[in-house]
């Protein structure tokens, strides 16, 4: 038996996968990897796999990097973890410093996944309208397809009923806004007057609702399990606006969008706003560890100062701003500044140009793009193309997962040249072949 072999039976037997149906494996085999270098995957056999997806979009500059290796073995010879109960250490305290001076936001949180973001934000909301002697600000406000996490409260503002509906029971639902979605523009209209409309039915619906909602949370710019869907950034500023005026808070979810992905640092930043919460996790330590972080104003923390501590924030996790993450999030900060934009902006140019070949296939539509993510829509009504295609990329030698009907690209943002050739050749030979 190979090693491949061996590993592949472990699995099966052992470990249960996220956002899978187990029973699939019987005819799609796991990929058993063994280690990463750059933008590429090696299984136990040798063979190499262009990580397309950066492995759930957690990954910024590449497997195995030397900076972020090298901080990570500097700290575990200092303190691996300690409580931040009662404690602090210097990791938990720059990190906080410089996500500050990038947000313009303060006092960050920290938890381990996106969920808990999520969760951290919609709590902290609620708690401070109440501590603020609004109790009655208790609601929550979310756009159609909407995508937050998977835990009980991130899924109540959740549009994705392949996630939501099995657990509805569980949940106390949002309401659900218009998307600005371009994609779903009349004919006609562009993406800036649909997102006029669509912040005109947001208008409407907070005139009527306000004194009942604590926030509002949108994933700014790309609504990432929506399809890779785009929407102008005329609707972000037209909803810190409204919100602005209604008293109610914004939350970004730039868990996805955050560290480079839209092409700026956050892509709050290239609609000019500042919200009132960002949730940040994914990319924040460059793909390396688990950890979240959400940061909001000096008048949400204001708000939870106080000598009664049942005013406080109190919400944990054993693993706050564990020091070894915390390094690895400093080290990832200290890859991306303005040269490391750049270089993205150079290299989404080469792709994009060899992507042309993408854009004009006429089995694909609605090709968009959007600083280090590109997608198009596949003209098939096969429930299982997204199944078909995975396991046609991979024997092209490309890890590629399908949103439905949606093939996307979001890679690391070390992919050379070559990795771009065998990215888009690969992509449109897996094409044939899942639609044969």
């Amino acid at each position: 038996m190979s090693r491949n072999e061996d590993l592949l039976q472990r699995s099966r037997a052992a470990v249960w996968h996220p956002c899978t149906q187990m029973k699939h494996h019987e005819t799609q085999p796991l990929v058993p990897i063994v280690r990463g270098e750059g933008a590429w995957l090696f299984d136990a056999e040798g063979r190499r796999i262009l990580d397309a997806v950066s492995s759930w979009w957690v990954n910024l500059f590449g497997h195995n990097h030397p900076h972020i290796k090298a901080a990570i073995t500097d700290q575990l010879e200092r303190i691996e973890h300690v409580m931040l109960a009662g404690l602090t250490h210097e990791p938990v305290i720059e990190l906080s410093e410089r996500l500050g001076a990038l947000t313009g936001l303060g006092h960050a949180f920290y938890a381990s996944d996106g969920a808990s973001a999520t969760e951290i934000a919609l709590k902290m909301s609620m708690h401070a309208w109440r501590n603020r002697g609004r109790a009655a600000k208790n609601g929550y406000a979310s756009l159609a397809q909407g995508y937050h996490g998977e835990t009980v409260g991130a899924l109540g503002v959740t549009d994705i009923a392949l996630f939501r509906d099995a657990y509805a029971p569980l949940l106390r639902p949002s309401a659900v806004l218009p998307t600005p979605d371009a994609r779903a523009a009349a004919p006609g209209q562009s993406a800036a007057e649909h997102a006029e409309r669509c912040a005109q039915q947001l208008e409407a619906w907070l005139e009527i609702h306000h004194a009942r909602t604590a926030a509002l949370i949108v994933e700014p710019l790309l609504q990432c399990a929506a399809g890779m869907a785009l929407h102008d950034a005329h609707y972000l500023r037209r909803a810190r606006e409204l919100c602005d005026r209604y008293q109610v808070h914004l939350i970004a979810d730039e868990i996805a969008t955050g560290f480079g992905r839209t092409g700026a640092r956050f892509a709050c930043e290239l609609a000019g706003i500042r919200p009132d919460f960002i949730c940040l996790s994914k990319g924040l330590t460059g793909g390396t560890l688990p950890l979240s972080a959400v940061l909001s104003t000096d008048a949400v923390y204001e708000a939870f100062y106080d000598d009664d501590s049942a005013r406080g924030f109190l919400h944990s996790h054993s693993y706050t701003g564990n020091p070894l993450a915390c390094r690895a999030a400093l080290a990832t900060l200290d890859l991306l500044d303005d040269a490391a934009l750049e270089h993205n902006r150079a290299t989404a140019d080469r792709l994009g140009q060899a992507a042309q070949a993408l854009d004009a296939d006429e089995r694909l539509s609605n090709a968009r793009h959007l600083g280090m993510v590109w997608a198009w829509d596949v003209r098939t009504d096969d429930p299982l193309f997204a199944r078909r295609y995975h396991r046609a990329a991979l024997g092209q030698g490309l890890l590629l997962r399908p949103i439905g009907r949606t093939l996307y690209f979001m890679p690391p943002y070390a992919i050379d040249d070559e990795g771009i050739a065998c990215l888009v050749r690969g992509s449109a030979a897996a094409l044939d072949e899942a639609l044969q």
